[in-house]
């Protein structure tokens, strides 16, 4: 007896989903505010509005729970599109745009937490060789592309660190189109192969 033909079933969500998401963006937020150490099962519990048992019987234990929370894609936007005077800034304005999004706390909460656990750091690198080198290694030769790439990361890490962690007041009060064109100048300088 053969498979019947027709069109294909829609595979319904677990029931489970909502519950699970709500716990992903509780732990998402727990990490990016308090880090990895100080964040326990209980306290994402308690914000995703679980029992903790909950949360071990789909995520095991913190260390998987955390792992959960680190698939980031960073929807770069295709730069090489653009006119070349105009990368830096949209560069900023995508990362600036994407960390203030209130449903994308992952980066902070990566940021964070790579600075005292390897997994997060670990990942952190990844995203760097994986995502941000290829799309800069499409703008400028070879020989230049892992330099100008890790030069832009210390704008763009830098910004995320004072803005989206420490929440430094001075550049907290910095108005976004500030930011996006004096930061942008600076990217734009590396892209462009310019002394600073």
């Amino acid at each position: 007896m053969g498979v019947k033909s027709g069109p294909e079933m829609s595979v319904p969500p677990l029931r489970s989903q909502p519950t699970r998401d709500r716990i992903l963006a509780a732990a998402r937020e727990r990490f990016g505010s308090t880090g990895y150490d100080a964040t326990t099962i209980r306290a994402v519990a308690d914000d995703a509005g679980v029992h903790a048992s909950i949360v071990m019987r789909y995520y095991g234990n913190k260390e998987d729970l955390f792992a959960a929370t680190l698939s980031i894609d960073l929807a770069l936007p295709n730069l090489a599109a653009l006119p070349a005077e105009e990368r830096g800034q949209a560069l900023v304005r995508h990362f600036l745009s994407r960390w203030e999004e209130s449903d994308h706390n992952d980066l902070p909460a990566l940021l964070r937490s790579a600075v005292t656990h390897d997994k997060a750091r670990g990942v952190l690198l990844d995203i760097f060789r994986t995502q941000v080198l290829p799309a800069i290694t499409s703008l400028t030769t070879p020989e230049r592309a892992l330099e100008t790439a890790a030069l832009i990361g210390t704008q763009i890490l830098g910004l995320a660190l004072t803005r989206s962690v420490l929440k430094l007041e001075p550049v907290l009060a910095l108005p976004p189109e500030v930011i996006i064109a004096r930061v942008g100048a600076v990217v734009q300088s590396y892209l462009d192969g310019q002394e600073n």
